[in-house]
């Protein structure tokens, strides 16, 4: 590998651009402002859905685009979200850290589902369930990410 297409470096590894621009994304969305803001409003996700309008739609999706980059770099790694943030891209490069980890992803997809299926058909307790089990699902593989982050090798 030519080390010297590629300025970057992270935890001592020469990094390609496309993880240069994950990294960038990573370290922004890891300021506490950015994860928990984007945790609380995962009920918008089924906003679209419910009331079928672009305006909505167009709002969800500028605001879950902006919130991983609005923030700066946090100015330390203690926060729980920041660390569960920085342990989610850990995972991503390393999946084997938690090989449970890609079926709880899958149970947070299926929940969303069922709430964006609820919504679309204007059912609200579904919708709320659906909404409520991602989110709990979402802080439990935070949990499991800030203890990969900070190197629990039986992260429960």
């Amino acid at each position: 590998m030519d080390r010297s297409a590629c300025g970057c470096r992270h935890r001592g590894m020469i990094m390609n651009r496309a993880q240069q621009l994950r990294h960038w994304m990573f370290v922004r969305h890891a300021h506490p402002v950015s994860a928990w803001s984007r945790l609380l409003t995962v009920p918008l996700v089924a906003a679209p859905f419910w009331t079928r309008r672009t305006d909505v739609t167009a709002g969800v999706l500028v605001w879950f685009a902006m919130n991983p980059i609005m923030t700066p770099e946090p100015a330390d790694r203690r926060s729980f979200a920041t660390r569960a943030i920085l342990g989610e891209e850990r995972w991503l490069a390393q999946p084997g850290l938690d090989r449970t980890m890609g079926a709880l992803n899958v149970l947070g997809v299926v929940a969303l589902g069922g709430a964006v299926l609820a919504a679309w058909h204007r059912r609200k307790a579904p919708t709320v369930v659906g909404v409520a089990a991602t989110m709990a699902l979402t802080l439990y593989g935070w949990r499991r990410y800030a203890d990969l982050y900070d190197g629990a090798r039986d992260a429960l």
